[in-house]
């Protein structure tokens, strides 16, 4: 279909728990979102057709719109007419819990680790990463692959050329443990070989009978090269042919589509990296769930997405608290909670996953918790978004004499971020825009000027697969209907005494200056749609862009929650004594009006 003929796009996303649809119409030259409807996913007893909640949400989106989209015997009407239809149908799934695989290589953090980055990035969840160096004896490997039950295994290992007996041994082990799939037991389980091309004949002599092999381009190559896009692209194809046919309903729902069904993360990460990559600016997005975190990045062009499997607000809600210690949850909040009422409330939100906080304590509480998991999710991320492992790199004199910088190898550079974006529940849906920014800002500690919005209705993941089919209405949308703008954080980085001389601003239009000092955190009310220049100058110890004590000049946008200047240092650090700090959180939340009692 020509481009210039879509007018009205239906788009939906089939989450493990609800089904959402969005409606997107032309209006002049624009493309712009007109309504949203939502129902219940429906892969499980007593329904088991995932159509049925595809039908119900876009039921209430012919509700709100008044455009008839299913005709009487339950198909979709097309092409749109004026009253009627719609031009594009596409959408996206993480229904039963998503796709799920495996990952088989020989160097944890190399070829094994590559492997992953693959997989992350098509969309599914790492289950588990098997290495010749993991650790672990054959008959445990055998016996950890009968346990998982992926949705399909990824096989890595070798440069071309290079390593063949050792990579034949790690795809014989998956031979031997027989490996059954997670969804219809009655197919063979999709395993993907990405490695060595010379071990090729030896791997289908392995696997050719007990699995459905498929072979894609070597992952590395060489040491110094990573290929993953042949990986990604086929991880996409296994989970349309043979994941999501085994589901029930989706082969009718695949016959509706207009472009392949996508996983949900990966049409995350597709609309992340598309507007990076025509905005020219480096992205990270966040999206924070009931059972799993997602972490999003786009830096010079490199993407990278991790899950963090056991941090989420609802079913992980204890697993957040574990993982930080309880310490880590009570140093974000102003008043002091007995431990046992805390320990209660962690566990009814865990058995009651769909309520929300009656009391304002109640979500300050899981605000407080929220930031340890963004937190926890993001140092995972910066852990695996790394250069190659294996190789030598080349340093030049000032690297060689930085020793920061020269035992860094995390590709996230917090000082080149532009956009950082926020979805899910806890952000999307915060009472107060400030609340989102400032979790953001706490959990994720921005550097320099920085820009922060979050996704208003969650549509990213139709966006995403939107963009597949037209880019220019998915990036229109995006823009325009899915980021709330929340403003811009202003973050010098440095340490110095509370109260002592910090930065200056200088708005340029109007000479207006304002003097902060270290250890504060100041809002300043800007609108969205407002631009303003100014001339930032910290003082020596400070760097805010340029180098410590050199000023810039630049642009800043408002937006919800204006602009929120925070000169309490990086990286941030709280007092030790608890009195103390919740004094500190008190003061800093007043100085953002962060609640009502503030």
């Amino acid at each position: 279909m020509n481009l210039e003929d879509i007018g009205v796009i239906l788009a939906t996303d089939c989450g493990s728990t609800t089904t959402k649809a969005i409606l997107i119409v032309r209006e002049g030259d624009a493309y712009r979102l007109q309504v949203r409807g939502e129902a219940p996913t429906t892969v499980e007893a007593p329904f088991e057709d995932v159509t049925i909640g595809v039908r119900n949400a876009i039921a209430e989106v012919e509700e709100l719109s008044g455009r008839r989209l299913v005709d009487p015997d339950g198909r979709l009407i097309r092409p749109a007419t004026e009253t009627k239809g719609a031009d594009v149908y596409v959408s996206t799934s993480s229904a039963g819990g998503g796709l799920q695989v495996a990952v088989v290589g020989l160097v944890r953090r190399m070829t094994a680790e590559s492997a992953q980055r693959a997989a992350l990035g098509a969309g599914a969840i790492v289950m588990d990463a098997l290495a010749l160096d993991d650790g672990r004896l054959a008959h445990q490997r055998i016996e950890r692959l009968r346990q998982l039950r992926p949705d399909m295994i990824l096989i890595s290992g070798g440069v071309d050329g290079g390593e063949e007996r050792r990579v034949v041994e790690m795809a014989e082990l998956v031979a031997a443990a027989k490996p059954r799939a997670r969804l219809g037991a009655k197919f063979k389980l999709p395993v993907i070989y990405a490695g060595n091309v010379a071990a090729r004949p030896r791997i289908q002599e392995a696997l050719g009978e007990a699995t459905a092999l498929t072979t894609v381009d070597n992952l590395r190559p060489t040491l110094e090269q990573e290929n993953l896009g042949p990986a990604r692209t086929e991880i996409q194809e296994e989970f349309l042919q043979h994941v999501m046919s085994q589901a029930p309903g989706y082969s009718e729902l695949m016959a509706w589509v207009d472009a392949d069904i996508m996983p949900t993360p990966a049409a995350v990460g597709e609309i992340i990296q598309r507007i990076a990559r025509d905005e020219g600016i480096n992205i990270v997005g966040v999206d924070i769930g009931g059972a799993t975190t997602d972490v999003f990045s786009v830096f010079d062009g490199t993407f990278n997405r991790t899950v963090s499997a056991n941090l989420g607000m609802s079913y992980s809600i204890a697993n957040v608290v574990a993982a930080s210690g309880l310490d880590n949850v009570l140093r974000w909040l102003e008043r002091e909670i007995d431990a046992s009422k805390l320990d209660n409330r962690i566990r009814n939100k865990m058995i009651r996953p769909t309520t929300v906080p009656q009391w304002l304590e109640g979500l300050k509480l899981e605000q407080a918790i929220a930031r340890e998991a963004l937190r926890l999710a993001f140092a995972q991320h910066k852990l695996l978004a790394t250069g190659l492992k294996g190789i030598q790199q080349e340093r030049d004199i000032a690297q060689a004499f930085d020793q920061t910088r020269a035992g860094e190898e995390t590709l996230v550079d917090m000082m080149s971020l532009d956009l950082l974006v926020g979805s899910g529940g806890a952000l999307s849906h915060a009472p107060r825009r400030v609340q989102a920014a400032m979790m953001l800002i706490d959990a994720f500690q921005p550097e320099g000027t920085t820009r922060l919005a979050v996704d208003s209705i969650f549509m990213m993941p139709q966006l995403g697969v939107l963009a597949q089919v037209h880019p220019e209405a998915a990036r229109q949308v995006f823009l325009r209907d899915c980021l709330v703008r929340l403003g811009t954080c202003i973050a010098p980085v440095g340490q110095s005494r509370a109260g002592s001389p910090c930065i200056s601003l200088t708005f340029a239009d109007t000479g207006e200056r304002l003097d902060v000092a270290a250890g504060e955190l100041m809002r300043v009310g800007l609108t969205e749609d407002t631009v303003r220049e100014v001339i930032i100058d910290p003082i020596r110890r400070y760097d805010i862009g340029a180098g410590r004590g050199r000023a810039i000049r630049t642009q800043i946008e408002g937006g919800a929650a204006g602009l929120i200047i925070d000169t309490r240092g990086r990286p941030l650090q709280l007092p030790e004594d608890p009195a103390q700090r919740r004094e500190t959180a008190v003061a800093w939340a007043q100085a953002v009006d962060l609640y009502p009692d503030s």
